[in-house]
């Protein structure tokens, strides 16, 4: 589905998406893969539907990916910033990235770690649990828009073309949209996909009501 000019989100497996483009077609792949934490993704949340139930069931979809997604991202696209980096076998880095959570009194993670592709130095953003989610979730690995918009600022170059193959909650497509870049996205669960869409829509239509 086409979203906006520059934004097209299909609801597929994205070894399919990934398969229908050439070597290096994308400028930067910005993705968050599954980490297999099972049940404890379903420890917070509003309880909807299925989304946020302690039921294994409802994170069916939370399995590692095979070397061969990770085989085909690197086939097509020239760089990349991966999530959850410690949970996957990827080659050493000189440039990781933290989002440190700032948190206080809390079990969680203090921070989430992503590999990247670049020869840069390591980098972190730092921003609370409290203030990335003032407006409540509506996916277990949800990330704050204002985190890809600071990745997009640091990594990424005018008018390159950005991939992202577990669109999840849809924060990347907004921070695409305001900052203009070209993206292509996809997303496996029908829920979390009709979700992100009308999570996007809803703030391309807000926007062009105070343009």
């Amino acid at each position: 589905m086409k979203i906006t000019e520059k934004i097209t989100i299909t609801n597929e497996d994205n070894m399919e998406l990934m398969a229908r483009y050439p070597d290096n077609y994308f400028d930067l792949a910005i993705v968050d893969p599954p980490y297999g934490l099972g049940a404890k993704l379903v420890e917070g949340g509003k309880s909807k539907k299925r989304r946020f139930n302690k039921n294994l069931e409802a994170v069916k979809w939370d399995e590692v990916p095979s070397t061969d997604y990770f085989n085909e991202l690197f086939r097509v696209s020239k760089n990349q910033i991966i999530w959850g980096s410690n949970y996957f076998d990827l080659p050493p880095t000189r440039c990781n990235i933290i989002w440190d959570k700032k948190q206080t009194n809390f079990t969680g993670a203090d921070f989430e770690l992503a590999w990247t592709s670049f020869d840069k130095a390591s980098k972190a953003f730092r921003l609370s649990r409290v203030e990335a989610y003032t407006n409540g979730k509506i996916h277990p690995t949800q990330k704050p828009v204002a985190l890809y918009t600071w990745l997009l600022d640091k990594y990424a170059k005018h008018g390159d073309k950005i991939l992202d193959t577990h669109l999840g909650s849809g924060s990347i497509a907004i921070a695409c949209y305001d900052y203009g870049f070209e993206l292509t996205a996809c997303e496996l669960d029908e829920d979390y996909y009709n979700d992100s869409i009308n999570r996007i829509k809803n703030h391309v239509s807000q926007l062009k009501i105070f343009q």
